[in-house]
């Protein structure tokens, strides 16, 4: 249980770094609107969200 929690949350980070790539990149490109800047905001925030939690699942299965 504890490796696949460790599997997920690598691949959430992962997720996290590279939705924030794609942002920053966004900020250069003048075509693209603010909602797409504003989803990929949400989904950041998400995903860090399921981090934590899966933080917390983590220590909770350590003792």
């Amino acid at each position: 249980m504890k490796t696949f929690l460790m599997v997920l949350l690598a691949i959430d980070m992962l997720a996290v770094v590279i939705v924030m790539l794609v942002g920053a990149i966004g900020l250069v490109d003048a075509n693209r609107s603010g909602k797409t800047s504003n989803r990929l905001m949400r989904l950041r925030v998400a995903l860090q969200a399921v981090a934590i939690g899966l933080v917390v699942l983590l220590l909770m299965t350590g003792r």
